[in-house]
C-alpha cells in the first residue's frame, strides 16, 4: 500500500497527473458555513466582495479606482444614493460548463459585489463621472472649492 494516497485522503485520482491532486484546505467551507444563517444577499455578495478599491483625494476631486478584471462596463453599476453614498456594484458570471470539460482548478471568483462609500460634505455628487479601461474602473467625484475666509484690514485710529 502506498503512502501518497492515504496522506491525501485517497483523493488523488491519478498519481502521475499533478493537476488531479486535491490538497486539503483547512478553511474549505469555513466562509460558507459561517454564512448559513446570513441573509441571501450577504451570501451572494460575499463571493466577490473583495473587489479592491483605492480612494484618493486630490485638491480637485475624490478619485476611486477599482480593479475589476474581466468585467465589461455593462456589468458594473455606479450610483450615488441620498445622503452622499457612492455605491459600486456588479456581477461576474460563472463560465458555462460543458459536459465534456474537465476542470483542474477554479480560482477566479464569481458572483456579485457591492461596495459603498460615504462621500464627504465637499463632494459634488451631481457631477460624478466614471470610466473603465483595461479592467480598471475610475470614478471621479469633483470637490467644491473651499471658501477662503475673507480678510478685511482694519484701520487703526489714534
Amino acid at each position: 500500500m502506498s503512502l501518497i494516497p492515504s496522506i491525501f485522503g485517497g483523493r488523488r485520482t491519478n498519481v502521475f497527473d499533478p493537476f488531479s491532486l486535491d490538497v486539503w484546505d483547512p478553511f474549505d467551507g469555513f466562509l460558507s458555513s459561517a454564512l448559513t444563517n446570513a441573509p441571501s444577499s450577504a451570501r451572494e455578495t460575499s463571493q466577490f466582495a473583495n473587489a479592491r478599491i483605492d480612494w484618493k483625494e486630490t485638491p480637485q476631486a475624490h478619485v476611486f479606482k477599482a480593479d475589476l478584471p474581466g468585467l465589461r462596463k455593462e456589468e458594473v453599476k455606479v450610483e450615488v444614493e441620498e445622503g452622499r453614498i457612492l455605491q459600486i456594484s456588479g456581477e461576474r458570471s460563472k463560465e458555462q460548463e460543458e459536459k465534456n470539460d474537465k476542470w483542474h482548478r477554479v480560482e477566479r471568483s464569481s458572483g456579485k459585489f457591492l461596495r459603498r462609500f460615504r462621500l464627504p460634505d465637499n463632494a459634488k455628487v451631481e457631477q460624478v463621472k466614471a470610466s473603465m479601461e483595461n479592467g480598471v474602473l475610475t470614478v471621479t467625484v469633483p470637490k467644491q472649492e473651499e471658501k477662503k475666509p475673507e480678510v478685511k484690514a482694519i484701520e487703526i485710529s489714534g
